[in-house]
């Protein structure tokens, strides 16, 4: 006699090991009563060859799920058991344009599909120094890892080109300072490569807010060599206190207020404006924030994305439940601010905690329509595919956790669609 059992792994960590022990349990009983042996069967994706638990939420945990039962059941004396590979489910076709493009798409299926992002709203194709992975190499790396939607970013701060540098970090007392080469640079590229299969918006990275007499001159300058390509302005710096040793200092208050002129263009032309602004540091977490409240008081009719919401390695110790309470603050005060959760210390110090899941899931579900997803890949030469692709996984795995609303405006880009007024529209999540 032959008993099947179709084997489940919870989506969430702390459910699995009790789905397991559940299940073990129920085999063990049939075990009693069929006097033999059961072989388990479980569920393997068609052209794969590979078992997929479904609902699943990685295929590592997946499979480390599955062979913890199996040498349980072994331990148990239960040797002559088989897992047998049931080929039954069909292997759902990676997503293209023309899922976002239909009105009749099917639905997206969290528990056999990705749970990455196929929006990166925030990647760097140019480095700091050095030369960059070629332009068409960048756009391989996003079709090959499910990304169908990206903002090409250049890099606002340069290091100087007699300089050997790739990264500011390893040159201190280097100056790193704004400049607009690496924005013509991307949108050369841009024009003269294929973009088959991924839809690519072109930003703006020049601007150096300390000096804001150069940033309509620049804005110009782009458009009469590029009429009509860029659609976004970031990311650029308001405060970035991993430059400090390169010769970058926080805008003044006073100068916030001379933006207004080239805000003005940027708000009339529809482009969102990308900043990175460091909340604060260990000794200080808040000791930068009155700098963004003053660019959100002066400019609240401009839709501004607060990058890593603030976050970065100069603070990886804020307590969560505090920032979720700074961040939800701000977002009712000013409806047009959007936060992009790109880079991965938000995961690394934040999101990847017990105390971290607890305060921002439930903050990432109400506030969906606000988030914005990114992985802050910055593409140096010497970076592989496979450093993008483990950035993206990194940077997505707060997705598994979300409700099926916050999935779809964060992962599958509702809310990027939204904000730039593109003619897409996110597939619906299967019930």
């Amino acid at each position: 006699m032959e008993i099947h059992h179709r084997v489940v792994v919870g989506s969430r960590v702390n459910e699995d090991q009790a789905a397991g022990a559940i299940q073990e349990r129920h085999w063990r009983e049939q075990y009693r009563e069929a006097g033999q042996c059961p072989t388990l069967t479980a569920p393997v994706l068609k052209g794969t060859g590979e078992s997929k638990p479904k609902p699943a939420s990685t295929a590592s945990r997946a499979t480390t799920a599955i062979a913890a039962l199996i040498l349980a059941l072994c331990a148990a004396g239960l040797s002559g058991c088989v897992l047998k590979l049931a080929t039954t489910v069909e292997a759902p076709a990676p997503l293209t344009l023309d899922a976002f493009l239909s009105d009749d798409s099917p639905c997206y299926d969290r528990s056999a599909q990705p749970q990455t992002s196929v929006i990166d709203s925030h990647v760097h194709f140019r480095p700091f120094g050095g030369p960059a992975i070629p332009f068409g190499q960048m756009v391989q790396y996003l079709q090959e890892t499910g990304v169908l939607f990206a903002n090409i970013y250049g890099i606002g701060q340069t290091l100087p080109v007699t300089s050997s540098c790739t990264y500011y970090l390893d040159c201190p007392g280097t100056p790193v300072t704004p400049s607009l080469k690496n924005d013509f640079v991307n949108a050369a590229n841009y024009v003269t490569a294929a973009q088959s299969g991924v839809h690519l918006t072109l930003a703006m990275t020049f601007p150096d807010l300390a000096e804001p007499e150069t940033i309509l001159p620049g804005i110009e300058l782009l458009e009469t060599e590029y009429p009509g390509l860029f659609q976004w302005m970031g990311e650029v710096n308001l405060v970035k206190q991993a430059l400090f040793d390169n010769g970058h200092t926080p805008v003044s208050p006073a100068t916030i207020s001379e933006w207004a002129p080239f805000m003005e263009v940027l708000r009339d032309r529809g482009f969102p404006f990308a900043v990175h602004s460091d909340l604060g540091s260990e000794d200080a977490p808040t000791l930068y924030l009155p700098l963004m409240e003053e660019v959100l008081r002066q400019y609240p009719d401009n839709v501004i994305v607060w990058v890593h919401m603030g976050l970065s390695r100069e603070l990886t110790t804020m307590d969560a439940a505090r920032h979720v309470e700074l961040m939800t603050a701000l977002l009712e005060r000013y409806p047009n601010l959007m936060l992009d959760i790109a880079w991965r210390v938000l995961d690394d110090a934040y999101f990847s905690t017990p105390d971290g899941l607890a305060a921002y899931v439930p903050f990432l579900n109400t506030h969906s329509e606000r988030i914005l997803p990114g992985t802050d890949f910055l593409a140096s030469h010497d970076k592989s595919l496979d450093i993008y692709r483990t950035e993206l996984e990194v940077t997505s795995r707060i997705n598994r956790y979300l409700d099926d609303d916050a999935f779809r405006d964060i992962a599958l880009g509702q809310n990027y669609f939204r904000l730039l007024g593109l003619d897409y529209e996110a597939p619906p999540i299967c019930p």
